[in-house]
């Protein structure tokens, strides 16, 4: 290797050449790093609780790349599924709605024990958040509430709850679910459970489930 020779004048700095020649021959000869990746993750709960949706797993960069090294590869990958939730049965459910002012709980008159069990037993209300309405629910008074992202109230009254003490299609969180109302032919659409309320009632001008 050449000796340093320090050269300069007067108007300008020195230069130590033999620090530049090491410099220019030690450019080309510094090693590329390649990235380097760690194991994948595990894969993460299918995005749809009922029906197809999608999974995602995901890898950590351990080295990355330096001095013209390979790019990393993919550090996300996705692949398609298919929730089968045990809620998944609801979901399936088509809600029966009218307005609250159709019905109350019925009371019987003859006092018989099968119906005296049915009026022991409490309301509960669901707030659902409408996601879509059909163009027919807007012909009437009460089913033109139901618009798009509009939160309602919906009561499940004794005389209405099946077996197991509920609603048929009284609707589930993060799913969508379906309604139709069942004084206005051709008003239906899709909702979402919000919340809901043991022993409760629905304010004026909400709806019941039928």
């Amino acid at each position: 290797m050449a000796a340093a020779v320090f050269s300069g004048t007067s108007n300008g700095p020195w230069r130590d050449e033999g620090l530049i020649d090491l410099y220019r021959w030690l450019k080309p000869h510094t090693a590329a790093i390649d990235c380097v990746v760690g194991p994948w993750g595990g894969w993460s709960q299918c995005s749809a609780p009922c029906g197809v949706g999608s999974k995602e797993r995901t890898r950590q960069v351990t080295v990355p790349p330096r001095n013209g090294g390979a790019p990393c590869p993919d550090l996300k990958q996705r692949r398609g599924c298919f929730g089968h939730s045990p809620v998944c049965s609801s979901a399936k459910e088509v809600a029966k709605i009218l307005p609250d002012s159709f019905k109350r709980n019925f009371k019987d008159p003859w006092r018989r024990p099968h119906m005296l069990m049915k009026e022991e037993t409490p309301s509960y209300c669901v707030q659902l958040r409408v996601k879509q309405a059909s163009a027919p629910c807007r012909l009437h008074v009460w089913s033109a509430q139901l618009v798009r992202e509009r939160s309602v109230c919906t009561e499940c009254q004794s005389d209405a709850m099946g077996s197991k003490e509920r609603c048929g299609g009284d609707g589930l969180e993060s799913t969508r679910t379906f309604w139709s109302a069942a004084s206005v032919p051709g008003c239906h659409g899709s909702w979402v459970r919000e919340s809901s309320s043991e022993d409760c009632r629905c304010p004026l001008h909400s709806l019941l489930f039928v």
